[in-house]
Order: C-alpha cells, then sequence, then structure tokens
C-alpha cells in the first residue's frame, strides 16, 4: 500500500526542539491543517465542525530513515531517558513506519482564503510542515477510555516548570503566541537526560529565536529573543 500526504500541518515551532511530546500538553498552541489540492474543497469537511476534537495521523518527517530493527527498544522521556522500554509500549517518534497519532482540538474551519477549507486546532504536537495522512473525528463513546491503564505513566508524573520571561522580551510576542511559547517551555523541552544547569538551550518560535536556561532552582528562564 502506498499513502500520501492529505494536508500538511503549519505550526510556529519549525524544529523538533521543544516541541510538547504529546498532543494536548500544550492547549494554547495553535496550528493550521492546510489541505492538498485535491483534498481542498468545502465537501471534504462537510459536518466536521459538529466534531471538538479530530484525530491527526501523520508522519514524523523530520526524523532520519531507520530499519526497524534498530529501535525496538526506545528510553523515554518520562523514564528520565535512563530506562529502555518496548517501541510498542511507548510513543517514541522513531517507530518502523514512522507514523504520529494525535488528538487535537478543532477550534474552527476557516473558510476563507486560497488554502480554505483550512482546520484550525490547538493543542498539536506536530512541528510546521508535518505531512499528514488522514484526518479522522474524534469519537466520545468509542474513543474515550477513562478508566484505562497507562503503563509507566501512571507511576511517573510529568514535573512542569516555573516560566520567566522578561517584559520587554514577552512584548515580542502576541498575546496567543505568548500563552503557547510559555506552555511550550512549561513542558521542559531540554533532552531528559541532558540538564545541565548552566547551559543556555534555543528554540524557534514564531519566526523568533528563543533563549532559556533552567536554574537550580528548577526555573526556566528566558534569557534572550531574536528574530529570526
Amino acid at each position: 500500500m502506498e499513502i500520501h500526504p492529505i494536508a500538511y500541518f503549519r505550526s510556529p515551532l519549525t524544529s523538533k526542539f521543544g516541541l510538547p511530546r504529546q498532543s494536548g500538553v500544550a492547549n494554547d498552541l495553535t496550528g493550521r491543517v492546510v489541505l492538498e489540492p485535491d483534498y481542498r474543497r468545502a465537501e471534504a469537511v462537510r459536518g466536521l465542525d459538529r466534531f471538538d476534537y479530530v484525530w491527526l495521523i501523520w508522519e514524523f518527517s523530520a526524523n532520519k530513515a531507520t530499519t526497524a530493527a534498530e529501535h525496538l527498544t526506545v528510553r523515554p522521556p518520562r523514564l528520565g531517558g535512563n530506562e529502555r522500554i518496548g517501541v510498542f509500549a511507548s510513543r517514541s517518534p522513531f517507530r518502523p513506519n514512522r507514523l504520529g497519532l494525535s488528538c487535537v482540538r478543532l477550534r474552527h474551519i476557516d473558510m476563507e482564503g486560497p488554502e480554505a477549507p483550512a482546520l484550525i486546532v490547538e493543542g498539536a504536537d506536530l512541528m510546521d510542515l508535518t505531512p499528514i495522512y488522514d484526518i479522522k473525528p474524534y469519537v466520545a463513546y468509542a474513543d474515550s477510555r477513562p478508566q484505562a491503564r497507562s503503563g509507566f505513566v501512571d507511576d511517573h508524573a510529568w514535573q512542569r516548570l516555573e516560566v520567566s520571561i522578561p517584559e520587554q522580551m514577552a512584548e515580542m510576542f502576541t498575546a496567543e503566541e505568548l500563552r503557547a511559547l510559555r506552555e511550550v517551555l512549561a513542558e521542559d523541552p531540554r533532552p531528559p537526560f541532558h540538564h545541565d544547569d548552566s547551559r543556555v538551550y534555543g528554540m524557534p518560535f514564531a519566526r523568533r529565536d528563543v533563549r532559556f536556561r533552567v536554574g537550580p532552582d528548577g526555573v526556566l528562564r528566558v534569557v534572550e529573543v531574536n528574530t529570526l
């Protein structure tokens, strides 16, 4: 079977570094699903505006091609990046077919302009220009299992960081961008096994280079913002 993208994702996050590790953890992060020309028709999304959430099936396109045997075990960030588990017991981006699955909130469908209809969504964990292979509506009675066990996730709570952004740097972003940036940074974008409180990390966000440091007090402080 051959599959081809039916859409591409547009996001203020243009690199893997800084991406939320799951969908729904940065709910103020807004993105845009732009359909390919063959599917860019109103009838393709007829009725979708009656759903609050959609599933996106997409590709970890920024990962280098690997053989399946190279990543039969992975090191989840929630386990500190030190403990290995099976790839199929994880949501690691290093997978045999590099497919991702994300549940995102559908804010609205933009029916105006050359890209219409485009889906405006919140809480996605996709980087800019990620290819999307399918879109499916989230159906609560079939998709929600609130009493389900979640393996190692149940025993290892993720600790969000306090984020400090100086006022003069915060003013470089719109209010919506600033809310999303705070959520992304609070999730601690650093590699789980590279925590150095003297190191300055950087990531692109909304056409700006955001540089930050996490001190021994656990506070993430933005130290520099430059326009890209």
